[in-house]
């Protein structure tokens, strides 16, 4: 078990972020969606259903996402999430603005330790 101190709270912004780049890739529903972002984080991020359901709301209010019913690999009724084109152009403008906000990051940092 991890201690508290190895969790770090995301940047405001992040998880939607994060959600719309993964589904960008591929439509899925919530769960796949939590778990894809587990995987590709090496299991450093984990996005627990109380933040996750939330933002796919806000996200779908927003017009960013947009989804219908499918069916899960469980053969289960699922609401399978697509980013829409107002969700794409969100996210190449937050792609641009974390990389400044990174690379300001990055210039500062070195300064910190000397």
């Amino acid at each position: 078990m991890k201690k508290k101190s190895e969790y770090r709270d995301l940047f405001p912004g992040a998880l939607e972020l994060m959600i719309l780049q993964t589904l960008s890739r591929k439509p899925m529903h919530g769960y796949a969606l939590a778990q894809k972002i587990k995987e590709v984080s090496d299991d450093l991020l984990q996005i627990e259903e109380g933040s996750l359901y939330p933002a796919l709301q806000r996200m779908l209010k927003a017009g960013w996402l947009e989804s219908k019913m499918g069916t899960s690999a469980q053969n289960r009724p699922v609401r399978i999430f697509h980013v829409t084109q107002a969700g794409s152009d969100h996210l190449k403008e937050e792609i641009t603005s974390v990389k400044k906000m990174f690379a300001g990051i990055a210039r500062v940092l070195p300064l910190a330790t000397s």
